[in-house]
């Protein structure tokens, strides 16, 4: 696997392989690879004949109170992941290579509605902040494809809207989330959780499989929503919020709405911010 920093080294790398008509695609990553992150690779490798993946700290999607300075660079490790996963090529810039005129001073991308609610309202800018990094990454990149996780559920969403809304000619795929035995989703937060805080933390998991068996037996989402976030509250959580919404734009589904759903939650355990999602059908358990 090649790494490359700058711009110019990546286009002739992509050049190289567009000339010989093989596809790109592309698995953009802030790093401190898992797992999970090497499942999207995997996908990518799937679907495409050659694959690229970025590691970058976007300084852009982190809030004030959200320390990027903290935020750990394993760049060592997680080359040696990629090159095991059967990656072709990473592209590692600085800050200075994505933000020539400083991250303060960029063109930002903002992706209207759709970033207004959930995540985007618990953390104002953040999705400016992904939509224009990977806007950049794909200019750079110029991949067939790209793949993304749905843990991220609403940065998905965000992204598909703004390839559509541009017009860019890149095919978005969404990659199942990975899930430990015990069913929490993989994350690279999840190290930060301690032995006790580990074990509590797939409550996550069960409370939104409980919603969604609930929802196919005809309870309204307003009730579900209410009472689980009642539970994670007495396990020890901090809900940020937990929702059901449509799954095309995040909207509050009408009444009687069962069909095309997704159950999202984000919780503080300790120090440390969990989110997870479950994709409901609408059909009552089996």
């Amino acid at each position: 696997m090649q790494t490359v920093h700058d711009a110019g080294a990546l286009r002739a790398v992509v050049r190289g392989w567009r000339a010989a008509g093989q596809t790109v695609g592309f698995v953009p990553t802030m790093g401190n690879l898992h797992a999970g992150h090497f499942s999207l690779v995997r996908l990518a490798r799937a679907r495409a004949d050659r694959v690229v993946a970025s590691v970058f700290v976007n300084p852009t999607q982190f809030g004030p109170s959200e320390d990027f300075s903290r935020y750990p660079r394993t760049l060592v490790q997680d080359q040696a992941g990629l090159a095991e996963h059967d990656c072709d090529l990473l592209f590692a810039p600085d800050v200075a290579t994505m933000y020539p005129y400083g991250a303060e001073h960029t063109v930002r991308l903002s992706v209207p509605q759709i970033t207004e609610t959930l995540e985007g309202a618990h953390r104002p800018g953040h999705f400016d902040g992904v939509a224009t990094i990977v806007c950049k990454l794909f200019n750079l990149v110029q991949p067939d494809l790209a793949v993304f996780g749905q843990k991220d559920f609403q940065q998905l969403k965000v992204i598909e809207r703004m390839v559509r809304d541009l017009a860019l000619p890149v095919k978005v795929i969404a990659a199942p989330t990975q899930r430990a035995a015990d069913g929490l989703a993989l994350s690279s937060r999840n190290q930060y959780l301690s032995e006790a805080e580990r074990a509590l933390a797939p409550r996550i998991h069960q409370v939104l499989v409980q919603m969604r068996d609930m929802l196919g037996k005809g309870h309204a989402p307003k009730v579900l929503e209410q009472a689980a976030a009642g539970q994670l509250e007495r396990a020890g959580f901090v809900p940020d919020y937990v929702a059901i919404r449509r799954v095309d734009d995040l909207a509050e589904p009408e009444a009687g709405e069962r069909a095309g759903l997704v159950g999202l939650v984000a919780a503080r355990l300790g120090s440390t911010r969990l989110i997870d999602n479950l994709l409901f059908d609408g059909t009552a358990p089996t």
